[in-house]
This record gives structure tokens, sequence and C-alpha cells, in this order.
């Protein structure tokens, strides 16, 4: 269907960003729920048109959701199989198509007992074939009971699930087996011989769609023979004669399907033999194997290599490698401004509830990889609901078909990429998988960031005074030693200067504890004002400070002094404070030696320190 598409495009000259969901197929709903996203992600009013293939999403909701942004937007759109009344519709007849099926088992195998395997029971498709189904059994005096029908997903295991119950049931077995798509029912026919049964000879098995005819399976299936490729074609074409100003002549066109009965039946189709046929049937084997070896070759050493990044920076160089050997034309990696958010996904502490996890697309989105015909880009900025840098200003001829995937890990949304013309195609297998590492080694390194957000914390709250906000004495430590070395090394001063908040006990005795606090603070404040030359100061621990510099000398010290008394007289002249702020302050230059520790010179600065705060006393003892 998406080869239809882009033929439509290209003799329409349109261009087509096609928003992929790998939806429902991890079992896990916080992945479904982050990965349908995406489709929130475009600002569909400046579109020209929308084909929409909401039959193959399996949350209603969503689908409602979707349908309904569509028609706040007002632009043109055609929806493939499910009809909305709304829209230009491209369907197929379901019901005729099974009855053909169901009528072949009826009436030319002469079958009476069976199994059913269906597709979701809310899906209009399986419902359709469902009661076609059910309708031929009645028309022939027929009937199947409730529990021989199994309602799967339209996923290869849920073929292999019904039978499995259908076996484990100790009921006789059916004569043939029914299904709603090709997928279970190749599902089906393994788990059948696994068992031990033969298909057809102990119980035959139909499948529905003609999905499974390009692929290296034991046995052909009976199925029905569905025209994707024009159903995408025609979608494409019939909504551009929409945006162009043509109405259609009908807004719904049923396509015809035709049955093929095969092998899993009991019946030989000419042409399944037919040797070119075969020919074709074997090269695209071929080519789908050779394909899938090449990627998976890149894919490992890809996912090797993404696992063991350590920095946001080797993990864009190592993509950005693997970009490079894939050589698309386009190819955008675009993140949320908020990607390397800290917020958990969950707290389970509370059961599990959810925080505060950011679950949508941010307003602008950090292209961090644009590679354009051979050559990466600068990094930059763009609006995220543009989706295509440039895609209206950069001259294309028309008929590009990107592909628009989610970057996301569980509900969190990372942001999306985007690719045109990659040699990884969509069909392939393991391009979910190439995806889904992508996202996971990101959610790694977003890991890695934050862990490196927290240590930077714990650094601060190791090397801070959280009361004053300057250094505490390890902070002290830690920020002096390199310097502290080199004045060793090279023979230059140091200045060591010891500050004591003068009066602490009586402002706490007189004004309280809140006043002796902002006493303390005041000092630290006035620290931060004057040191403003390198200087590295700390709160050394209750009212006492130091200051350390190098190359100093005494008229720089005397210049310090002089500043810290003066800020001190502009807090007091502030009136804000019911106290007078005051400080004693004693210091020492020298050059260090390898024998003296930086709190030798702590010591002698804080004698010096106490010699000026008795001094002080004095003149206030003379005062009074």
């Amino acid at each position: 269907m998406l080869r239809g598409l882009q033929a439509g495009a290209i003799s329409c000259g349109a261009d087509l960003a096609v928003f992929v969901s790998f939806s429902g197929t991890m079992g896990n709903p916080h992945h479904d729920a982050g990965e349908l996203n995406i489709f929130r992600l475009p600002e569909l009013s400046e579109y020209d048109g929308v084909i929409l293939m909401t039959n193959t999403i399996d949350y209603p909701p969503v689908v409602q959701r979707i349908h309904d942004r569509v028609k706040e937007s007002g632009i043109p759109a055609i929806s493939i199989d499910n009809d909305v009344p709304e829209f230009l519709h491209i369907g197929i007849d379901n019901r005729k198509a099974m009855r053909r099926i169901t009528e072949h088992f009826v009436k030319h195998h002469r079958f009476s007992r069976f199994a059913y395997i269906s597709g979701p029971e809310d899906n209009t498709e399986s419902i359709d074939r469902l009661e076609a189904f059910r309708e031929v059994l009645q028309e022939n005096g027929l009937s199947i009971d409730d529990d021989r029908i199994y309602y799967g997903d339209f996923r290869g295991p849920a073929g292999k699930a019904a039978i499995e119950k259908l076996l484990a049931s100790g009921q006789p077995l059916p004569e043939a087996v029914i299904c709603a798509n090709d997928v279970m029912a190749a599902s089906a026919v393994n788990a059948l011989e696994e068992a031990g049964y033969s298909v057809p000879e102990d119980i035959s098995v139909s499948g529905f769609d003609n999905t499974y005819s390009g692929h290296n399976f034991r046995i052909e299936l009976t199925t029905v023979d569905r025209p994707l490729y024009r159903s995408g074609e025609l979608a494409c074409r019939m909504l551009c004669e929409k945006i162009g100003g043509k109405e259609p002549e009908e807004r719904s066109v049923i396509l015809e399907m035709h049955p093929r009965f095969a092998e899993s039946c009991g019946c030989y189709d000419s042409d399944a033999g037919d040797i070119s046929h075969i020919k074709e049937l074997n090269y695209s084997n071929y080519s789908t194997i050779e394909s899938m070896r090449t990627f998976t070759e890149y894919f490992n050493k890809l996912s090797s290599k993404l696992v063991g990044c350590n920095s946001f920076d080797q993990y864009i160089s190592e993509l950005k490698l693997f970009i490079k050997a894939m050589d698309p034309k386009e190819f955008y990696f675009c993140l949320c401004e908020n990607w390397d958010t800290e917020t958990e996904l969950y707290n389970y502490s509370d059961g599990g509830s959810r925080k505060n996890v950011p679950t949508e697309f941010t307003e602008r989105a950090e292209v961090r990889i644009e590679y354009r015909d051979g050559e990466f880009r600068k990094e930059r900025i763009i609006r995220s609901a543009d989706v295509i840098p440039d895609w209206k200003d950069n001259g294309r001829e028309g008929g590009n078909m990107y592909y628009v995937v989610p970057l996301h890990f569980g509900e969190r949304c990372l942001g999306f990429m985007v690719l045109l013309n990659n040699k990884i195609s969509l069909t392939n297998s393991m391009f979910q998988s190439w995806c889904i590492t992508i996202s996971n080694s990101l959610e790694n390194i977003r890991k890695l960031l934050c862990l490196d957000y927290a240590v930077n914390r714990l650094e601060k709250l190791y090397a801070k005074d959280t009361f004053s906000g300057i250094y505490n004495r390890n902070g002290f430590i830690r920020a002096t030693k390199g310097i502290y070395r080199q004045c060793i090394e090279q023979q230059r001063n140091i200045m060591l200067m010891f500050i004591d908040l003068d009066g602490l006990k009586k402002i706490n005795d007189t004004y309280g504890h809140d006043m002796g606090d902002n006493a303390i603070s005041g000092i630290a404040h006035v620290l931060r004002k004057v040191c403003t030359k390198n200087e590295v100061f700390c709160r050394f621990g209750g009212d006492e400070f130091i200051v350390f510099a190098a190359d100093a000398d005494e008229e720089y010290a005397a210049d310090l002094i002089g500043r810290i008394n003066e800020r001190i007289k502009e807090i007091n002249s502030s009136e804000d404070n019911p106290y007078e702020l005051s400080a004693s302050v004693g210091y020492v230059i020298a050059k260090p030696d390898e024998e003296a520790d930086i709190f030798k010179f702590v010591t002698q600065a804080d004698k010096k320190m106490y010699i000026d705060k008795r001094r002080k006393k004095r003149e206030r003892d003379k005062m009074t």
C-alpha cells in the first residue's frame, strides 16, 4: 500500500509525510502511548490533505481523536478501509470476499466443522469478515459455537495462541480453520504442524489479504488477493484531484478482491504453479534475505556502539556514522527541548502512579542531526509541528515519501526521526527493532546525563554551605588544592585571611537566632561582593570565614580588608537590621613549602584575627 501511495504521489507531483506507529506489538500500553503520540505531531491545517489508514490502529479513542483533528483542520481527507462519512473512501468488499472463501469450504470441500480466528472485536474489517462467515454457515444450515471463535489482533502470535487454545479444549478438531488474515493463518499452520497435524491433510486453513504470497512459507495459503497497491495509488490520486478542486464521481470506491484457492485447503491454483511466478517469488525471497543480512550487520554494529556510549556527543557521533553508511537522501534527528529532563516516569514509592513525565512534543525541536544529499548540516532549532525542515521552501520536485517515526521510552516523549529514501525499508521486519534501539539507547544517554546532574548536585551539597550559599570547608579544600600546589612549586605568595563575626552570641540572645543567622549570611554576602579577583572564600564553620588568594601582598590584603569594612558600613547604614554588623580579621602572607599544609596558615591567621578581636574589645571597654 505504501508503494502504491508513493506511485500516486509521483504521478501527482506530491510529497508525502508518513507518520509511523508500531503500536500494539509489544504488549505494553505505556510503549503504545509513546508510539501513538506521533499522530499529535503534525499541524494538519498546514497540509494540503491527509490519507488515513486508521484501521491499522488498535486503539479506538486514538482513531476517533485523529478523525476529529482532521475534521477540525478542514483539509480534504481520504480514508482507506475505514469508512468515515465525512471523508473520501477507498475500501474493499470484505463480506463478499469472505463469503466466497467460506462457500468454497462448505460447497466444494463439504466441510461442516469450523473454527474461526478473527481480528479485534471492534475492528470494522474484522466485524465484516466474521459476519459474512456466519451468514454462509447459516444459509447452509450450519452453525459454530462461540467458543470456536477466537479474537486476535491480526498479528502472528494470535494465530498460534488460538490453535493452542483449540487443541487444549478437548473438543473434536474442526475440519477447517478460517482466519481473518494471512499473518494469523501462517502462524496457525505452523502451530498445527508443530503439534503433529498436517495441513491440509488433517485440517484445512485459509487466510485473507494475500500478504504472504511474496514470502517464503512452507505451503501456499488459500487466501484473498487484495489490491493493496491499487488502494494506495488510487487514494493518492483521488486526494490530489480533490485538492485541485475536482470532485470525484463517487465519494466511496470499493475495489474487487479475488480468492486464491491453494495448498492450505487442498486446492491448486494454476497461477501459483506458474514458473515465472515461482522465479519472481524466489528472487523476491533472495532479495529480502540479502537485504536483511546486510541490515542485520549494520544494526548489530550500531546497537553495540550506541549502548556503549558514555556521553551524548559520542552518541551523536556514532549515530552519524551509521546514517552516513545508510546514506538516505534526507535524515533528521529531532529532539524535544526537554528530552533530557530528570523527571522519572514512575514513582514506585506510591504504588507506581505517574509523575509529571513529558508525554507530548515540545513547541520547538532541536535538530541534532540533519543529513541531506550526502552532507551533514549544522544543528538548529525548528518548530516541532513543521516536522520536516524547509519542506515547503526547498524546491523539492515532488513524489518524495518521508517516514516520520517517534522517539520515546514508554510514555516519555523524546522527539522524532524523519527519513527519506532510506536503504532500510519500512517494510523490513527489522526496521521496528532499529527504531526501538535508537529510542532505548537515547533513553540510556538521558539517564547518564541525569546521573551527571545528580552527581553535580551532590558535589554542590558536599562543597557548598547550604545555609550561606558559599563554599564550605570541603569546597574550600577542593577549590584551593590546585592553585595551592602551583604556589608551592613556583614559590609564589599566598594570602590566608581569617574573618570572625563579632558579637554573634549577643545578637542571638537579644534578637533571636533568626537575626543571628541573618548576620552570618550578611558576612557571606559581603565576601561575595568584595572577592572579585579570583579569591577563594568559604564559611569555615559557625561564624568563621576564610579567604585565600594567590600572588597577594600586604597592600592587597589591606585593600581587601578596607573593602570588607566599607561594605559592612553600607549594610549598617541601611538600617535594615536591629544590630550592628561587625567582623574581626587576621591574615597571613607567605610562600608555602612542601611541609606546609594550608591549614597551618589558617591557624596562623586565626591567631592574628584574635589580636584584632581583643583590640576591638579593649576599645569598646574604654568607651563604656
